[in-house]
């Protein structure tokens, strides 16, 4: 009986393996790469440098103010409440932003984003990221405690290294990448290729280009700024199906049901709407008002 040829590894394969369809709350697909799990520990270690940088300054400023290192003195109290505060919030804050990433995801383009292809929801990740204390932090308190006090042994530092490894190294075996704290939120960790085609989009389309499709500010609120990230991901990749359905879903709408010649082709009217509905956003903005997306009727 003959064997399976095998299927060489290129990078277009591991792509492949790696792009997922992510459908919008408005029927658009769109075709995101999920980060490499090497990726993903690399964000973490620079995350990780970052806070133990944090805690280190933290401690050397209160050595500094008042000069004790005893257990029960203020720098090991400034330690203990900056580890605490920096494991809960620190990933929590920086992936609340609108960037849905902490400081090593940026470094390596990546980004957090809900699995369902909706808005990622303050929900979504405080959980994602409390179960980092159970997968990582709270193993390894505990190790370190309990050689503290004296009553470690070899198989107690085995148990609780065995816990840890077992979620660091669970992206690994499954075919999305998920650690537990992706499973129980519903997210996905992708590769953020976002080139700066905000700058082209706004030179190409100028001023006389957008007030040629008469824009009303109504239309233009339509949306926020959560929909319009997604807009631009869509004009980047240029796929003409989802071009054509993105046009066809903002066209009804806004309102605008003549799919004619009179709206031009579908990528110079997304083009358009992109650039007009960004500067409206931007303007308001100045003002303190923000809509963060099509939901958010306090902008």
């Amino acid at each position: 009986m003959a064997k399976r040829p095998k299927v060489k590894a290129t990078p277009a394969n591991d792509i492949a393996r790696r792009t997922r369809a992510l459908v919008t709350p408005e029927g658009v697909t769109l075709h995101l790469r999920l980060a490499t799990a090497g990726a993903r520990a690399g964000a973490f270690t620079i995350d990780a440098l970052i806070m133990l940088a944090v805690l280190i300054a933290l401690t050397a400023g209160a050595i500094t103010l008042w000069g004790s290192t005893g257990s029960g003195g203020p720098a090991a109290i400034i330690w203990l409440l900056g580890f605490f505060l920096l494991r809960n919030f620190y990933f929590t804050l920086f992936e609340s932003g609108t960037r849905a990433a902490t400081p090593g995801k940026r470094a390596l383009k990546l980004r957090v984003v809900a699995r369902d292809g909706g808005r990622l929801t303050g929900g979504a990740i405080l959980a994602r990221n409390l179960m980092r204390e159970v997968e990582v932090f709270l193993p390894l308190i505990f190790l370190m405690v309990a050689q503290a006090e004296g009553f470690s042994n070899r198989w107690l530092g085995l148990l609780g290294l065995g816990w840890t490894a077992i979620f660091i190294f669970m992206p690994l075996f499954n075919r999305d990448r998920l650690r537990a704290g992706d499973l129980i939120a519903g997210t996905w960790v992708v590769e953020n290729e976002r080139p700066k085609i905000a700058p082209d989009l706004l030179a190409a389309n100028d001023r006389d280009a957008i007030d040629a499709y008469g824009f009303t500010p109504q239309e233009l609120e339509t949306y926020g700024q959560f929909e319009i990230q997604r807009l631009e991901e869509v004009l980047h990749r240029n796929d003409p199906d989802t071009l054509t359905t993105v046009a066809g879903v903002i066209r009804r709408k806004i309102g605008r049901r003549d799919e004619g010649v009179t709206w031009g082709h579908d990528r110079d009217f997304l083009e358009a709407y992109y650039a007009a509905a960004r500067l409206h956003l931007e303007r308001r903005l100045l003002f303190g008002q923000r809509k963060r997306d099509k939901f958010d009727s306090a902008g």
